[in-house]
């Protein structure tokens, strides 16, 4: 039994101290983050960091951290819809999401993501504004004893 199953549900946490990385990928007229991670939540987050690399190249130490949860039947959709809320965020805070710290719970209805960021005002960085995230060409799996993410988000 892993040591958070203590009530039957499991849920893993990112880690900032293990090896999660990200690459941008050139595609067409969008931007794809390809993103390895030991654990489902740190591929979560490695996700999320691509995203605001994608839309800014510095990010400054601004902003206050705040709070989200998704529910899906999935866990791609699970993904799709965490992104999705971070846009959401960004649109309706004008902040732009970084530092992500997300858990992901496989519940008795699907899966639930809970995160947290910090919300640089969009007024103090110069952000390319991403559109949507894609279901396009995306890939969620396990991979060389870890996870693995490949996410397209329209521009």
């Amino acid at each position: 039994m892993h040591p958070s199953d203590a009530d039957g549900k499991r849920e893993d946490r990112t880690d900032v101290t293990t090896a999660v990385s990200y690459q941008l990928r050139d595609h067409t007229a969008d931007v794809a983050v390809e993103a390895t991670a030991p654990t489902l939540p740190a591929v979560f987050a490695a996700v999320a960091e691509g995203f605001t690399a994608a839309s800014c190249e510095a990010v400054p130490g601004t902003g206050e951290r705040f709070k989200l949860s998704v529910d899906a039947e999935s866990r791609e959709a699970a993904l799709f819809e965490y992104l999705d809320e971070l846009i959401y965020e960004r649109d309706v805070r004008l902040v732009l999401p970084v530092d992500h710290e997300v858990a992901v719970e496989d519940t008795e209805h699907g899966w639930a993501v809970t995160a947290t960021a910090r919300g640089v005002p969009l007024a103090d960085v110069d952000a390319r504004e991403i559109k949507a995230v894609t279901y396009s060409e995306m890939t969620l799996e396990r991979r060389d004893g870890g996870w693995y993410a490949y996410v397209v988000f329209d521009v």
